[in-house]
């Protein structure tokens, strides 16, 4: 299904929805002790693996990784065909400081904690966290946890010391959840990946408070990719949130991670995304969850930056009555397309999925909602909810969705349901004549179409998601 909006705005409510990313639009100079440099070849690999000291087996899974990245084509048959203008010749795949993650924000090296502190990460920590990790470019500069949860046995580092140091908790799920030749970008990853969280909690442990995870681009012409695993043992509980930002350079950054979930029996999981890149960021992210018996996998995710993005959050259920939930919000504007939505994989009797998804395409903005949903006929009692809503709002906005449901057999339950609306010339009317500016209705108009998913943001998170969306519609800052 495809519609293109026909309406017309005026100058002030065009600028009223122009978003404000100067939060995140500044950088350092480059100081990086480590350049892999230009290009991906055998040696960038060996050069990664020399830097980080990689066991040989990891080394040879980077190997295999490239192979499979070079034999697979850029998915352009079903995808954009903007994925052809990435040069993956001149990216860099590899820029450190060669410093480990420091444990306190006095440790980190100024211009970084600058960085962060601009974002606002201390001060949330101080708030609401219970453990953060901030990566700048390929490595994290600051990673800690409360002690009291280190006490508890909950493991919060980055990949490398994951690998290093938790190799018996973290090779038997490495890969598993999302194999390395899931699809090129996923190859890609695995090829290159630095930085990104290694977590594991502990048997019936229930983590009170998040954990926060920051991904910050500097570098120009860089590809950032880090790799997360997440294993929740039986009966823990855990949630996770992830934000990002770029500066804009005049040329793309790629940014291209890998993130494996596990929920062992009765544990949950739920992993928050608030993403705003710049404009000029091919966000290419494989994020897969996998849920055995009783357990839950939740993921709740908005995406309002970067060039294009191209993500699809998804659960297997593999366990009796495990449940598997997506929630998403993308909004593209002008240069941007937003290529989300979800994956259900059901592969035992009562499970239930649940998929609600809303878009806003704004200017000459593009949302497209991909969802797959699997039920084999060998099941009994499952459920799927689906849900995808479109908004549009401006001149030329577009928005596609491709809802893929493949139910067999007759014991199961789905539904789904999709709608494509826009903001009409009566409701804006309505509203200015009880004085309220074009602009201000407008604003009225998109929070209260997705206000009910913003309300499933952490409150913390809520706030940021709302700013945005405000800066958005309001025009307050420019």
């Amino acid at each position: 299904m495809s519609y293109e909006a026909s309406s017309t705005l005026d100058a002030e409510t065009r600028e009223a929805i122009d978003i404000d990313r100067t939060k995140g639009d500044f950088s350092f100079p480059e100081r990086h002790k480590f350049d892999a440099g230009r290009g991906l070849t055998e040696k960038t690999i060996d050069y990664i693996c020399d830097v980080k000291n990689d066991p040989q087996w990891v080394r040879d899974f980077r190997h295999k990784a490239l192979q499979v990245f070079r034999d697979k084509p850029m998915p352009t048959n079903w995808a954009t065909k903007d994925l052809n203008n990435i040069d993956f010749d001149i990216i860099r795949y590899y820029l450190s400081d060669g410093e480990k993650p420091k444990r306190s924000w006095e440790d980190v090296p100024e211009d970084v904690l600058r960085t962060f502190e601009r974002l606002g990460i201390p001060e949330q920590e101080r708030a609401f966290l219970a453990g953060v990790e901030a990566q700048y470019d390929s490595e994290a500069a600051y990673s800690n946890m409360k002690e009291e949860l280190t006490k508890q046995g909950v493991i919060f580092v980055n990949s490398t010391e994951g690998l290093k140091h938790h190799e018996e908790i973290f090779r038997p799920w490495f890969g598993k959840v999302i194999p390395t030749a899931d699809n090129k970008f996923s190859a890609l990853n695995s090829a290159v990946f630095s930085g990104g969280s290694f977590i594991y909690i502990p048997k019936g442990v229930k983590l009170k408070q998040p954990l926060q995870a920051y991904f910050r681009i500097n570098s120009e012409n860089f590809g950032q990719f880090e790799r997360t695993l997440i294993i929740a043992d039986e009966g823990a509980e855990v949630m996770y949130m992830e934000g990002c930002t770029a500066p804009k350079f005049e040329t793309s950054t790629l940014h291209s991670a890998v993130v494996e979930l596990v929920a062992l029996k009765g544990a949950k999981i739920q992993y928050v995304t608030v993403q705003n890149w710049s404009s000029n960021v091919f966000n290419l992210v494989t994020k897969r969850g996998l849920a055995m018996e009783d357990a839950e996998v939740r993921w709740i995710d908005c995406n309002i930056g970067s060039r294009l993005t191209m993500k699809y959050p998804g659960v297997i259920m593999k366990g009796r009555r495990a449940r598997g939930e997506v929630i998403s919000i993308a909004l593209a504007n002008t240069g941007q397309h937003q290529d989300t939505g979800a994956k259900m994989i059901h592969a035992a009797d009562e499970t239930t999925s649940n998929v609600v998804s809303k878009s806003i395409s704004v200017g000459e903005g593009r949302s497209t909602y991909r969802g797959q949903v699997h039920i084999p006929k060998h099941l009994k009692g499952c459920k799927n909810n689906t849900e995808c809503d479109a908004l549009l709002i401006n001149t030329r906005s577009r928005t596609d969705t491709y809802p893929a449901i493949t139910v067999r057999g007759n014991q199961h339950a789905t539904q789904h349901e999709a709608s494509v609306s826009q903001v009409s010339e009566e409701m804006l009317f309505y509203m200015q004549q009880r004085g309220i500016s074009e602009g201000a209705a407008m604003s009225l108009a998109v929070n209260g179409f997705i206000n009910d998913l913003v309300r499933e943001f952490p409150m913390e998170y809520s706030v940021e998601l709302k700013r945005l969306i405000d800066l958005e519609m309001e025009g307050s800052v420019g």
